[in-house]
């Protein structure tokens, strides 16, 4: 056993933790800090992984957050491959895998999550895939020279991101939905449409209302996905993007509150602090009560989420508080469109059409009780600018004018 210790541990490598550490020197804290990830790669993007990464487009060189030897310059001990399976609160003391444990003053849990599971029969087959880290990616790719047909189960971001690539490099690919369209949970009808329209347009087989029954194999490999219906879809390989587990347990199990009451995630207050003394936790783990959400609790997977949370928690730790106000933004690249949405959408009572989808540029305009909540702009990064203001202005405008293309939002603000 070892007993070491720090002023701050922040584990989780990814965008919240790298942004936590950075940010606490920029603020001149000048304790030890720990910077500590399951993974064996330095902090990188995570967004390039379903884009840029897939399509071979961008090494791994080119997607770290920062250069590997910024970390020691900055003396920020970088503890990788290393994961946390217990937190002692009451002994400010981590658990890892291998037994060793870490003393800390503070710390900061930024842990993200785990890619869900398919709960059907086969999902252990060879060939199943992930798009979550690095290693999944890099596994993926591996598979990909033998394969001609991919199925992706999931019609979120990520999966519609893996078919447009995958499409580009010549694979056959069928992306099965369960819902009755693709992007239900995040967006409106008419973008869900216009996706499911390019996606086809492009090649991709894409179902919606699709029940998997279990997956097929022969020699411990994926062989195809037999639905609810009777048919099987053939497939050498398999991607399933049906959201993440938010990595809470050793939160949870010391006493934090957390669990289903809180999207899954361990609920931090306005200052990202846990109901454990002296933790904070920060991004996709992390569920809050947010101005811009009309329900309770809200767990945000952004990159915009995770770096205002660790700069909020940062803050709070070196005495210059400042509450987490930050307005929600995301973005999605498929093909040659750039969708970019500020706000979130979920509980709007009206949608507002701005353009024609057919032109490849246009926004929708989220609105409830007449106020706008949010955007979503594909191709159009001016309406996505301009109407942030709107979104944090919380305004009413004239809904003949925010229809209109040719009338600019700054104008209605």
């Amino acid at each position: 056993m070892n007993r070491d210790s720090v002023d701050i541990a922040i584990v989780g490598t990814g965008h919240g933790g790298a942004q936590a550490a950075i940010m606490l020197r920029q603020l001149k804290f000048a304790g030890r800090i720990a910077l500590i990830g399951a993974e064996p790669d330095p902090p990188y993007e995570r967004p390039p992984l379903s884009k840029d990464y897939l399509a071979g487009e961008k090494p791994f060189e080119r997607i770290l957050l920062r250069p590997e030897k910024f970390w020691a310059e900055r003396d920020i001990a970088l503890m990788a491959g290393r994961r946390v399976t217990k937190v002692d609160p009451d002994a400010h003391g981590l658990t890892f895998e291998d037994g060793d444990t870490l003393g800390y003053g503070r710390l900061i849990w930024a842990a993200g999550g785990t890619p869900r599971r398919l709960a059907r029969g086969g999902a252990d087959l060879a060939g199943i895939h992930a798009i979550r880290s690095r290693g999944d990616v890099d596994a993926l790719l591996g598979d990909l020279a033998g394969a001609g047909r991919v199925v992706v189960i999931g019609g979120g971001y990520i999966g519609l991101e893996a078919a447009a690539v995958l499409t580009g490099l010549g694979k056959q690919v069928c992306l099965l939905e369960a819902l009755d369209r693709v992007l239900a949970r995040v967006a409106g009808e008419a973008l869900s449409q216009f996706y499911q329209t390019e996606h086809r347009a492009h090649g991709v087989d894409l179902r919606t209302g699709i029940m998997v029954d279990h997956i097929e194999g022969e020699r411990g490999r994926v062989t195809g996905v037999r639905l609810a219906d009777g048919e099987v879809v053939p497939a050498d390989i398999v991607i399933v993007g049906i959201g993440i587990v938010p990595e809470v347990a050793p939160l949870i199990e010391a006493g934090a509150a957390g669990g289903a009451e809180s999207c899954g995630g361990v609920m931090v207050d306005g200052h990202c602090r846990t109901s454990l003394a002296d933790i904070y936790a920060v991004g996709d783990c992390a569920a809050h009560a947010n101005s811009f959400a009309d329900c309770a609790v809200v767990r945000l997977e952004s990159v915009q989420n995770a770096n205002d949370m660790a700069a909020t928690a940062a803050r709070h730790i070196t005495g210059s508080p400042a509450p987490y106000e930050a307005v929600p933004w995301f973005w999605s690249n498929q093909y040659d469109l750039k969708l970019q949405t500020v706000g979130l959408s979920q509980s709007h009572d009206e949608a507002v059409l701005r353009g024609d989808p057919a032109s490849r540029s246009f926004s929708v305009v989220y609105l409830k009780e007449h106020r706008v909540i949010a955007l979503d702009c594909v191709n159009a990064t001016r309406d996505y600018v301009q109407g942030r203001k709107l979104v944090v202005g919380r305004v009413k405008p004239d809904k003949m004018q925010l229809a209109d293309p040719d009338v600019p939002l700054k104008d209605l603000t």
